[in-house]
């Protein structure tokens, strides 16, 4: 196999019938398509089935560009009508990320990307405050303030919408965005933007929620990330993770570890969305780490 060989990904859901995935590798194999990794799911409850497959092409008879890709698998999508995607792995997904006045999760996704760990493209920063300016173009990365108030959220969101789409930025990334999407901007922007926030919801909901969770004398603080829908914090869950504290911890404490927990749970569900190791499944998700 030629190791210079692009490679691309498939993923997929449809309604779970015998024979998806010889067809899926089968076509692979007449083409001297090289798998490199395959995973699958089915869902008995639902009755669909979810896989991802990584693969490159070995030889001359294996098409090297996407459109030819895709033509190629475009019998076996129409035969199971698959909600499916293929991606060249040559070419990064590109992110808009929108944030208030905290840091932290902005300052980790700008290290990761700019390091070469985190394989995207952050396209530009949106913020409703001017704090996040210097960090954002000190990394070399378009900064646009758009102040929002209940009298101009519609044309702000317009505005949003239109920097990704000048941008040609696939995703939203709430990095602490303390602003609550509108049913119109959740919709428009259905399964392609991430949000983060605490894990004490749906308790604590509000302003400072680890003052309150220190008072109750909580034992876990963590941090969730997932999709943006019209419910608020209620769309499907990418990636969660917790941290033991204890009585010893103050708010100052609780407020640095619950602030990390957050930077590396959205930096994971940024990286495999990035990925297309996320499937949608109803209410929840499917992630094929």
């Amino acid at each position: 196999m030629d190791g210079n060989q692009p490679a691309f990904v498939l993923t997929f859901s449809c309604v779970d019938a015998v024979g998806i995935v010889a067809a899926v590798t089968g076509l692979l194999a007449e083409r001297d398509g090289f798998i490199l990794d395959s995973q699958q799911y089915a869902d008995l409850d639902s009755g669909r089935f979810f896989m991802r497959v990584e693969f490159r092409g070995a030889g001359a008879r294996f098409p090297g560009e996407l459109a030819a890709v895709q033509e190629a698998f475009a019998p076996i999508v129409e035969r199971f009508a698959m909600d499916a995607r293929i991606s060249d792995n040559r070419i990064k997904p590109r992110f808009v990320i929108a944030v208030s006045q905290g840091s932290h999760c902005l300052n980790d996704l700008l290290h990761r990307w700019s390091t070469g760990n985190l394989a995207i493209d952050i396209a530009a920063v949106v913020s409703n405050h001017e704090h996040q300016r210097r960090l954002t173009e000190w990394h070399g990365v378009p900064f646009h303030h758009l102040p929002v108030s209940d009298a101009n959220r519609e044309s702000q969101e317009t505005a949003i919408l239109q920097i990704m789409a000048d941008a040609g930025a696939d995703y939203l990334v709430l990095a602490r965005y303390m602003q609550v999407l509108s049913h119109e901007m959740s919709a428009a922007l259905s399964g392609r933007c991430i949000n983060i926030h605490h894990s004490f919801l749906p308790g604590f909901k509000g302003a400072k929620p680890y003052h309150r969770a220190q008072e109750r004398g909580v034992k876990l603080i963590g941090a969730t990330a997932h999709f943006v829908t019209s419910d608020l914090d209620e769309g499907p869950i990418i990636e969660q993770a917790v941290e033991r504290v204890d009585h010893r911890d103050s708010v100052d404490e609780l407020i640095r570890i619950g602030r990390d927990t957050e930077a590396q749970v959205l930096a994971r569900a940024v990286r495999w969305v990035a990925e297309q190791r996320v499937l949608i499944d109803g209410r929840k998700t499917v992630v094929f780490r």
